[in-house]
């Protein structure tokens, strides 16, 4: 199976993949996705592999208000579902990749023989079913104990604790892929003054100086994956107005793991108590996070606490950006587009390396790869400082 088939196979079951999206646009696609959604418990021996397709058989159907739901057939494995395969069985991915490109006999040989070594052995497999009981999406291979927590609900609970907060935010930006949903939130009302931090910098996207516009306003980022690649989180965001760029403070983030216990085999139905539960934890989490992120003290704390290192010259950009770069594992072609923003931004300093990573990190079209970029822009300017 090709990578383009993978997608084919996706794109005609359930949209995975939007950038910037606004709210409205992401609540209609988590919508969608929550109809074609079937999670399965099952033991192994009720799996198997078909041309590189996993197979479900044996597992009793569910009849309920909306019709019958029968979870047996065929699944292509997305990129993330066959990590979890390669996980689970111990086989490496890199090696399962090559045979489903080389070789697909030889992985429907090597997957099915793993999981008839421990028949009783038990995962979760979340899957989106697809039309008219043709070729469904296999988008995660996890353990029976992993605890469900849906995009979907997940959203519309911590919009919720942000409602009862009272503080007024806006929902700025929207990205979901195969792997994460981020959700971008600012505050309305509360902006402080950077004027060290943006001493001398300059957007690349609309020319504005820092000088002119020294404001960073409050804000956070709320994170989820329903496969298995990352806790539930709530992560402090500070964002500079004069280019929209993102700081993202991991040091305190908020979080909750998947983890639960055992769960039954079959498709996976939980209780209307245990899904209230869970989601008023999230509801309060949100609220506790709007009342200590978005505070001014906050802001302008987590501020000061950057300026010393912000404001450490830069004699040798070049060299400054490719070491960072070699210790925070960012590519080279990122690299450039690094050196580019930083020298477009004007600030010579450790603080426009910081703003350089933020800048690029807007262009990237990959949702994953540019949050991960964003997070390294506290890390690079303590390593661009101590240089």
């Amino acid at each position: 199976m090709t990578q383009q088939a993978t997608e084919t196979a996706i794109s005609r079951t359930a949209r995975t993949d939007t950038r910037n999206a606004d709210l409205a646009d992401l609540a209609r696609i988590l919508t969608e996705q929550q109809g074609r959604k079937v999670d399965i418990v099952t033991p192994a021996s009720a799996l198997g592999v078909q041309e590189g397709n996993l197979t479900v058989r044996g597992v009793e159907p569910i009849i309920d208000e909306d019709g019958v739901t029968d979870p047996n057939g065929l699944y292509r494995p997305t990129d993330v579902a066959e990590e979890g395969i390669s996980a689970k069985l111990r086989i490496p991915v890199g090696y399962l990749r090559r045979m489903r490109v080389e070789n697909l006999p030889l992985y429907d040989l090597n997957v099915s023989g793993w999981l008839e070594k421990e028949p009783e052995r038990r995962f979760l497999l979340r899957t989106f079913k697809g039309d008219d009981g043709g070729l469904g999406v296999a988008r995660a291979f996890l353990s029976d104990s992993y605890k469900l927590i849906d995009n979907f609900d997940l959203l519309l609970a911590a919009l919720d604790g942000v409602r009862r907060s009272g503080h007024p935010v806006k929902v700025t930006g929207c990205d979901l892929t195969d792997r994460r949903m981020y959700v971008r939130v600012e505050s309305e009302s509360v902006a402080v003054q950077a004027r060290e931090l943006l001493r001398g910098y300059r957007s690349p996207y609309t020319g504005q100086s820092g000088d002119e516009l020294p404001l960073v306003s409050a804000g956070f980022l709320i994170t989820n994956s329903e496969v298995g690649d990352g806790a539930f989180t709530i992560t402090p965001r500070a964002v500079v107005q004069v280019c929209q760029n993102g700081l993202t403070m991991t040091k305190d983030v908020m979080r909750a793991v998947h983890l639960g216990g055992k769960q039954d085999e079959g498709i996976v139905q939980w209780s209307g108590t245990t899904q209230r539960k869970m989601l008023e934890l999230v509801a309060a989490k949100t609220t506790d996070a709007v009342a200590q992120f978005l505070s001014p003290a906050y802001v302008e704390a987590k501020l000061r606490d950057l300026e010393s290192a912000a404001g450490r010259p830069v004699a040798d950009p070049v060299k400054t950006i490719e070491v960072v770069s070699k210790q925070l594992n960012i590519t080279d072609s990122v690299r450039d587009s690094i050196l580019g923003h930083f020298i477009q931004g004007g600030q010579l300093t450790a603080g426009g390396v910081m703003q350089a990573i933020t800048s690029v990190a807007q262009t990237l079209p990959d949702a994953d790869a540019a949050h991960e970029l964003e997070a390294r822009a506290l890390p690079a300017l303590s390593a661009a400082a101590a240089l």
